[in-house]
């Protein structure tokens, strides 16, 4: 099987699972991952009865390993840019200090949470306690699109939509910088180098501010060159080519070592930082074309989401089949615990660091009460945090890459399984809902 029929198969099963995630009322991406588990399940049992690639000399498994090592960063660098088109300096404005403050102690506790679980965990299974670090990092990513897909489908209005829509979309930036930040510290920690500055904070602080630099240059170059294009035609390619080229400059970026260690700029602050100078630097006349661009990228992108979340869920079935294969009993029964602590050291830290955060703030009761339990749905950027992880040299010893990708993965079924549920549930309870709705 060749990339190019792999890719067709994969678009036409996602759009397949689409249909039967309508008739039994779940969100596409809980289709897309179960069809992507289904398919590899497939490949690893025609791989053992010796079938391979003719095209490429490698197993269906490799195929789809590979397959997912490409198009996930380039899925992940729209689905970034996408976050940083939420951060025009006139909604922050609007927001104030009340979101900031929300948004920051609900990922905040729910990855401190899942650290101090974890590391617990870890230590009495006796296996790497960068596990816990990297897992509390992703624990603060929250999925937009579910939530989003709730909201609109019951047509639900009232105070707690309206502060739920900017927590989830800043949710996902104070993810980046926490998960950047706590990546270099697991890998300290694998790499056995003793705990300095430079490793915990200096190397860090390169990375983040070195990937905002550059998507903050190519975010400026993108805006001028859009004004020697008129066509709609030619802005979504622009758009398109500034993308790439932020996920390209960033793979090229991290060829570079510092103490023998490859740098790990991150694609998903640079290309978010592109979508938030594109949208920064309008004004009143541009505003509309670039609404308008907006809407064209979010209506090209969806084939390629649809492939990575199919990929996404294709990577679980590799992931464990590779601990399966490389790991003893203890290892698979280490997964399993980490993954059951996983899941409520973060529904905890979400739902009490939204309360906490409410009460500060002086929101109303309802807000306090069921904000948290509508930031439950994890997907698109968590799933990328953990292939980030399962792609890193110094993650791929003692199966530690393929543990969180697992970990992970599986959160992401129950969470998208779940989550939507429940959000529709506590937006019924704050009586946002329309009645009609309710019966």
């Amino acid at each position: 099987m060749n990339y190019v029929l792999l890719l067709g198969i994969l678009l036409i099963l996602g759009l397949i699972a689409t249909r039967v995630t309508r008739l039994i009322k779940l969100p596409n991406v809980t289709g897309y991952l179960v069809v992507g588990l289904l398919l590899a399940i497939v490949f690893i049992l025609m791989d053992t009865f010796g079938y391979t690639n003719p095209n490429y000399d490698e197993s269906l498994k490799d195929t789809l390993t590979n397959t997912n090592r490409f198009g996930s960063s380039i899925a992940l660098g729209f689905i970034a840019l996408s976050i940083g088109e939420e951060f025009k300096l006139s909604k922050i404005k609007a927001y104030g200090s009340k979101m900031a403050i929300i948004t920051l102690f609900q990922a905040l506790l729910a990855a401190i949470l899942v650290d101090i679980v974890l590391v617990v965990v870890c230590l009495i299974l006796h296996v790497n306690i960068a596990i816990a670090i990297c897992l509390g990092a992703i624990a603060t990513a929250t999925a937009p699109a579910a939530t989003l897909m709730v909201i609109h489908q019951y047509k639900a209005r009232g105070a707690l939509v309206d502060i739920l829509l900017p927590v989830v979309a800043f949710d996902d930036a104070v993810g980046l910088i926490v998960f950047a930040i706590s990546s270099s510290v697991a890998k300290v920690i694998v790499s056995g180098e003793a705990i300095s500055i430079v490793t915990i904070v200096l190397i860090p602080l390169l990375e983040i501010i070195g990937s905002l630099a550059v998507g903050f240059i190519l975010g400026y170059f993108m805006h001028l060159i859009m004004k020697f294009f008129r066509s709609r035609s030619n802005h979504i390619i622009v758009i398109i080519a500034f993308t790439l080229l932020g996920v390209g400059v960033i793979n090229a970026l991290n060829t570079i070592k510092i103490n023998g260690e490859n740098l790990e700029f991150s694609n998903l602050l640079t290309c978010m930082m592109i979508g938030a100078v594109y949208v920064n630097f309008g004004n009143s006349t541009t505003a509309p074309t670039i609404s308008r661009d907006i809407d064209l990228m979010e209506r090209w992108t969806g084939f390629l989401f649809t492939l990575f979340f199919v990929l996404s869920g294709a990577s679980l079935a590799v992931s464990a089949t590779s601990i399966l294969e490389s790991s003893s009993a203890s290892t698979l029964v280490a997964a399993i615990v980490i993954f059951v602590a996983y899941i409520i050291a973060r529904s905890l830290g979400k739902y009490f660091g939204a309360f906490i955060g409410s009460s500060i703030t002086r929101q109303e009761p309802v807000i306090k009460k069921y904000l948290g339990l509508t930031l439950l749905p994890q997907a698109g950027v968590a799933i990328g945090m953990a292939n980030q992880i399962s792609g890193m040299e110094a993650f791929k010893v003692d199966n530690i890459g393929n543990i969180i990708v697992t970990v992970v993965l599986c959160a992401t079924l129950v969470y998208e399984l779940v989550g939507p549920l429940i959000t529709k549930w506590s937006l019924q309870k704050a009586h946002e809902i329309p009645s009609e709705e309710n019966e």
